[in-house]
């Protein structure tokens, strides 16, 4: 079995080896500005362990997983656009450092690439693979249209909450490893419930960065705390919050998620709104929540008929992403 740095390293040196140093150079140099960035590259990571839970051979996967980051960062050229966000990263966002014509086609010609990358499998597992990757990608897009209908909407409940985190973040995670786990040989079963696994803990992981947003240390989380405070962002955690507080909490909560605050209030309301959930126990609540999806993710992988020896690596790599610090 291949360690977590060895799938990385092996990843960025296919990366490294499939540029966009093509022409028009005004279309392509945002598609090779926004992967240098870097991040995590959980998503590829994953779709290459998938993989690597039935084979050996990493190279079938190589070319999904590529695809699958570049959907990816398609998608978050794209939300950018759509957020009005001048920062990726701590670096320019693609439309501020260019323009938005420019990040709006460059994001197009990289979802054509997407599905470039991730068709190169098998001829026999094609119809599956690009059917996995259609449900992926619209559900990708319905999350995100769901998350900004929660922007103007004022009755969101928290099962909409956690099926929009689903399809925005978890999906991409569940497609991306059905997909390296029938490259890797997997029947579909055995494919599916290591998707299965993906999903919920895409799931843990988000909610979890709901936490850190409001609850982490600002050095250790790579951004600013409190951020989704500010934005008024119906998160878990408010939605939570809403349901455990008493009527006159309730009002003060929903008066400052529905007022937008001057540079000299912010901090005020980051405490303020801290300080209502830290008492109404949302805390202890959305813990709860995260540690019963990681559970399912478990119980799911538990399911795939292989030896646990075999299975180790990705229970290893969801207790990783699962221990960020506060």
């Amino acid at each position: 079995m291949h360690t977590i740095q060895d799938l990385r390293s092996e990843f960025e040196e296919y990366l490294g080896q499939n540029g966009f140093d093509l022409s028009p150079k005004e279309l392509y140099e945002p598609l090779d500005y926004i992967l240098a960035l870097g991040g995590k590259r959980m998503r590829p990571i994953l779709v290459m362990m998938a993989c690597n839970l039935f084979s050996e051979e990493l190279k079938p996967s190589l070319a999904p997983a590529y695809g699958v980051e570049l959907f990816h960062n398609f998608s978050l050229m794209h939300d950018d656009i759509m957020d009005e966000a001048p920062l990726r990263r701590g670096k320019a966002t693609v439309h501020t450092k260019y323009n938005t014509n420019t990040a709006i086609l460059s994001g197009d010609v990289m979802l054509v690439y997407a599905y470039q990358y991730v068709a190169q499998v098998a001829s026999e597992l094609l119809p599956i693979v690009i059917k996995v990757f259609n449900e992926t990608a619209i559900g990708v897009c319905e999350g995100q249209q769901m998350d900004m209908n929660f922007e103007t909407s004022s009755t969101v409940s928290i099962p909409e909450y956690i099926r929009m985190i689903e399809l925005k973040t978890s999906v991409l995670v569940h497609g991306g490893m059905k997909i390296g786990a029938l490259v890797g040989g997997a029947t579909e079963t055995q494919a599916d419930l290591v998707a299965e696994f993906g999903r919920n803990m895409g799931i843990a992981f988000q909610l979890q960065d709901d936490l850190l947003d409001t609850f982490g240390e600002s050095a250790k989380v790579g951004k600013r705390i409190g951020g989704d405070i500010l934005q008024n962002k119906k998160t878990y955690l408010v939605l939570k919050a809403l349901e455990l507080v008493d009527a006159t909490t309730r009002q003060e909560l929903m008066t400052w998620m529905t007022t937008s605050t001057n540079s000299t209030k912010e901090e005020e309301k980051i405490e303020a709104v801290r300080a209502i959930f830290t008492a109404s126990g949302v805390v202890e609540a959305i813990n709860k929540e995260i540690q019963n999806y990681e559970n399912k993710a478990l119980e799911y992988l538990a399911q795939v008929d292989l030896p646990a020896k075999q299975k180790e690596p990705l229970k290893a790599f969801l207790s990783m992403i699962m221990q960020r610090e506060h």
